[in-house]
C-alpha cells in the first residue's frame, strides 16, 4: 500500500509540474513569443514577439470571462527592435532591450555575439505615469556595459541582473547591479556563471532568495532552464529543473509571476502527436498549432512551487 501511494503521490507531482501553453491564440500564437512581463495585479502583460527582421513589444489585458485579449503594440514600441520587458516589482516602471540610439537620427546599436555582428541591445526604462508611460531612457553605463546587454530582471529593491558576453570566451553571462541612491554601482558577474558555458535569460525572485536562468552548461543537449538558490553564503550550485520543464530543443526567457506562484518560459517544443489520428483527433491537433503549440518559440507556465520543492531536495550544498 506504501509503495502504491508513493506511485500516486509521484505521479500526482509529476502532473503538476508539466506545462502548459500560456494563452494560446492570443499570447501564444504561432510567432516568436517570449518574456511576458506582468504588472502587480497579473491581469495586463507586456511580451516580446519577434521574427527574423522586426522585434516589438505588446500588451495584453485579462479580461472579466478570463480570456486574454488580443495583444497591442506598446505604446513605447514600435519604431525599434524592442524585446524581453520587465516590470518592476511595483509595476511604476518597464526596463526593457531595444537597438533604438541615443537620438532619432542616428542608425540603430549593432551588437557582436555567437561570432557575428548582429542586432545590438541596451536596457532602457520607461515610467508609468498614470493609464499610460513617458518618454523611455537610457540606464547608465553601469548597466549597459556594452552594445549587447539583454535579459533584464528586477529585484525588488531596483536592482537589475542581465546578460551579456563574457570578454574572453565571448559565451554569454549573468550579471547583477546593485541599485544604489543615484542609479546603479558597477555590474559584477554571478559566481556560478563563469564564461565557460553559455548562461541566459536571468529571473530572480524579489527577495533574491534563487534566480530560474537558462543555460548550455549540460553537454549534448540545447538550453535548459536551471534554478539556483541563495543564503547567508552566497549562491549554490545550478540545479537543473528537470525532463517535466525541459524538452530536447531550447527552453529559456524563463519569467515569475508576480505572485509567485507560476513559472513562464519560452520553448520550441510542441505536444507529441500520436499516430495513427482520427479525424477529430487531426482537427484538434491542427487547431493547437494554429494557437502557438507548434514547435515555434512560444509561452507555456508551469506552477512554480513544486518546481522549487523539488530542486531544493536535490540541492548540493
Amino acid at each position: 500500500m506504501l509503495v502504491l501511494l508513493a506511485g500516486i503521490t509521484a505521479l500526482a507531482s509529476a502532473a503538476t509540474m508539466r506545462p502548459v501553453v500560456f494563452a494560446p491564440g492570443a499570447i501564444s500564437a504561432g510567432a516568436h513569443d517570449s518574456a511576458p512581463a506582468f504588472d502587480p495585479s497579473g491581469k495586463v502583460v507586456y511580451f516580446g514577439r519577434s521574427s527574423p527582421v522586426q522585434s516589438v513589444i505588446l500588451v495584453s489585458r485579462l479580461g472579466s470571462d478570463g480570456k486574454w485579449s488580443q495583444p497591442e503594440i506598446a505604446p513605447f514600441s514600435g519604431r525599434w527592435h524592442d524585446m524581453e520587458p520587465a516590470m518592476s516589482t511595483d509595476g511604476g516602471y518597464l526596463v526593457f532591450v531595444s537597438n533604438r540610439p541615443d537620438r532619432d537620427d542616428a542608425p540603430p546599436v549593432d551588437g557582436h555575439f555567437n561570432g557575428n555582428r548582429q542586432k545590438g541591445g541596451r536596457l532602457w526604462r520607461v515610467d508609468r505615469h498614470g493609464d499610460g508611460w513617458g518618454t523611455p531612457h537610457l540606464l547608465p553605463a553601469q548597466v549597459n556595459v556594452s552594445t549587447t546587454v539583454f535579459a533584464p530582471s528586477i529585484a525588488g529593491d531596483g536592482s537589475l541582473y542581465f546578460m551579456t558576453p563574457d570578454s574572453a570566451s565571448g559565451k554569454f553571462r549573468l550579471f547583477r547591479a546593485q541599485a544604489i541612491a543615484n542609479g546603479f554601482a558597477a555590474a559584477v558577474a554571478l559566481p556560478f556563471s563563469d564564461g565557460r558555458q553559455t548562461d541566459v535569460d536571468p529571473a530572480v525572485a524579489p527577495d533574491e532568495s534563487f534566480l530560474v536562468f537558462g543555460s548550455g552548461r549540460i553537454a549534448g543537449r540545447s538550453i535548459d532552464l536551471f534554478v539556483v538558490f541563495r543564503d547567508g553564503k552566497g549562491w549554490g550550485t545550478p540545479i537543473p529543473l528537470g525532463d517535466d520543464v525541459n524538452s530536447p530543443g531550447s527552453d529559456a526567457e524563463p519569467r515569475l509571476a508576480p505572485d509567485g506562484q507560476q513559472l513562464y518560459f519560452s520553448s520550441e517544443r510542441s505536444e507529441p502527436v500520436v499516430y495513427p489520428r482520427t479525424r477529430q483527433q487531426a482537427e484538434r491537433d491542427l487547431a493547437r498549432m494554429n494557437a502557438g503549440d507548434n514547435g515555434n518559440y512560444n509561452i507555456w507556465q508551469v506552477p512554480l512551487t513544486p518546481l522549487l520543492e523539488h530542486a531544493r531536495q536535490h540541492k548540493v550544498n
